[in-house]
């Protein structure tokens, strides 16, 4: 080699015998497309809108001659999404025109940071684009654009991900070392190994599909006691799913969940003023009918919102000139347990809030509970926390692992209690609809921020206790118009709500709209109609007519109207009542009613 020659003629003659390859950085994959159908021409193809709200339209449209119409309706926010194929560590810019209020364009499961792009109003077509990079393991994204609740319908067209395209994606393996934890007599616990490549794993029961999860673990809820049931995973992800595992067999234990288990067939619950007066009367203990089965006395209210010491005393005579002794009062409740009846101790009310955000307050409530049952010679405890008792914190997002103090120390707090009092312990609840059957559509704060940090958050206390839990009974008064499982809004004071906010207790649903976090069902032996007693007693009186109305179709599927139930729930336990004392005030119209029912 002539050493004089220029190193500029060098690199040339090298060039052009294409000797500088080697000189060159490593080639990168080309950016190209990568959406498939990005602007609607051929239909939904390569897309799936929830809920069927997505439709193809060809006016307006931002190019081409067709374009996306999705349409929110009740819990749902027209959603419609792709997985696209990607490459690890690799950019990626996600782009689209929209027109509408409150869109939406974002991208899930890249790895590092998900994100949208949104706008509040768009009367027009605008442009909305995301830039992201993916994971170190990542290889496929999903893309997205949805609208928000209770908005018209929007409009999307020419949605684009633009970056270097993935290899493709394969079937995941079978997943093994599928394995059952120990059974209760309503659950039964699943665990398996990761597979590798799949996004998402299918349970199935007796060969019936019954969840889809993304983690390796799933409980089973909602079982019979005494009964064997066998379970089977697959792994999924874009490509498809794997066969089922092997599977593996688990007996649930003997024995219903929930204590009390001497309740009648049919139980009629009532609230008794014990501690307070107001225009209904007081009534003493002695004096309640032998309709009631159980006699919640309220209430025990705490010294401060956030101390957990709770405290109960009878009405003073100042308030109540008729109030019993101590002496008789504990006299009466022996008379009452010795005929059958169940009387309890409820926490809270409208004035007691109740907010065990520390391990403290969660201590001093079970030792100052344990001390008014001991004293009165109680059976269990009626859990009825109402205003700010219960919030979830921004970030507590999922029922099945609640993080906020005041649940997960209300939570242990009961199961405490439980241990401590055992098997013939009754746990009652009666939340507010806004704390249960709202979270149909809405869950604390919101993935976004924004919404009442209270809407549902007695989900995740009535989920973990649903094993000891006696009774269930919502009150189904005092409420806002709610959504039911017919994605209708149904208003109280007749047959219809009854029905359908029961219904929504007994078949389940998906919380805030999320099918990967549904709310099992209880057992209809769980819950009771929560109703008040007199148009006195609170807002949404319903006649005794159409309180038979509602018992018809939940337990006989006759006389439903509108709403179709999902099941014929024969056993539901019965109806609770706000309260005894307005119920005598209303010549006992409530408990008659119920006495001469036909159940058969």
């Amino acid at each position: 080699m002539d050493r004089t020659r220029p190193l500029s003629l060098l690199l040339a003659g090298a060039l052009a015998l294409g000797g500088l390859a080697a000189l060159a950085p490593a080639a990168q994959a080309a950016d190209s497309e990568l959406a498939r159908n990005g602007g609607f021409e051929a239909g939904l193809d390569g897309w799936s809108c929830t809920a069927g709200s997505g439709a193809v339209i060809s006016s307006p449209v931002h190019g081409g001659t067709k374009a996306l119409q999705a349409t929110p309706a009740g819990s749902d926010n027209a959603k419609c999404a792709q997985t696209i194929t990607v490459k690890p560590n690799s950019t990626y810019t996600l782009s689209g025109w929209v027109r509408g209020s409150y869109v939406y364009l974002g991208v899930t499961g890249s790895g590092t940071a998900d994100g949208y792009a949104w706008t509040q109003s768009a009367p027009d077509w605008q442009k909305l684009s995301k830039t992201f990079t993916t994971g170190a393991t990542t290889t496929s994204v999903t893309v997205y654009t949805h609208g928000w609740y209770g908005t018209p319908a929007y409009q999307a067209d020419d949605l684009s991900l633009y970056g270097p395209g993935g290899d493709p994606v394969q079937i995941p393996a079978t997943p093994t070392g599928l394995a059952a934890g120990s059974p209760t007599s309503s659950t039964v616990p699943l665990t398996w190994p990761a597979v590798a490549g799949a996004s998402s794993y299918k349970v199935y029961r007796g060969g019936a599909l019954v969840a889809t999860v993304t983690g390796t673990s799933y409980t089973a809820t909602g079982l019979t006691p005494n009964t064997p049931y066998v379970f089977q995973v697959s792994a999924a992800n874009s490509a498809g799913e794997s066969a089922k595992s092997k599977a593996v067999s688990a007996t649930t234990t003997s024995g219903g969940g929930g204590g009390g288990g001497e309740l009648p067939a049919r139980a009629l619950v009532g609230y008794l003023h014990s501690s307070f007066a107001n225009g209904s009367g007081y009534t003493r203990m002695a004096d309640v009918p032998d309709s009631w089965d159980v006699i919640n006395l309220a209430f025990g209210e705490p010294t401060s919102v956030t101390s957990g010491d709770i405290r109960f005393s009878l009405c003073p005579a100042t308030e109540c000139p008729n109030v019993e002794s101590v002496a008789d009062f504990k006299t009466a409740i022996k008379a009452k347990q010795a005929a059958g009846k169940k009387v309890l101790i409820s926490i809270g009310g409208q004035n007691g809030q109740v907010q065990l955000a520390t391990t403290a307050a969660r201590d001093a409530f079970v030792t100052s509970v344990s001390k008014i049952i001991d004293e009165y010679g109680l059976d269990g405890l009626d859990i009825d926390f109402e205003g700010h008792s219960l919030s979830l914190q921004t970030g507590d997002t999922d029922f099945r692992n609640p993080t906020s103090p005041v649940i997960v120390n209300l939570i242990q707090a009961i199961k405490t209690l439980k241990a401590k009092y055992g098997a013939k312990f009754v746990l009652t609840m009666a939340p507010e609809t806004f704390f249960v059957q709202l979270g149909y559509q809405f869950y604390g704060s919101g993935p976004w921020g924004g919404q009442d940090p209270r809407a549902g958050a007695y989900l995740p206390v009535i989920h973990a206790l649903r094993d000891d839990l006696t009774l269930l009974h919502v009150q189904d008064y005092n409420s806002g118009p709610i959504m039911g499982l017919d994605n209708q809004y149904h208003s109280m004071g007749g047959a219809d709500f009854h029905i359908a906010m029961t219904d929504m207790l007994l078949a389940g649903f998906p919380v805030a709209g999320n099918t990967e976090r549904f709310f099992p069902g209880l057992r209809p032996d769980q819950v009771a109609i929560g109703l008040p007693a007199s148009t006195q007693a609170g807002n949404g009186h319903t006649s005794p007519a159409e309180v038979n109305k509602a018992l018809d179709c939940l337990t006989k599927k006759t006389n439903c109207g509108t709403y179709q139930t999902h099941g014929t729930w024969s056993s539901l336990r019965g109806l609770m009542t706000w309260s005894i004392n307005w119920d005598r005030f209303n010549q006992w119209e409530f408990s008659r009613n119920f006495d001469a029912y036909n159940w058969s």
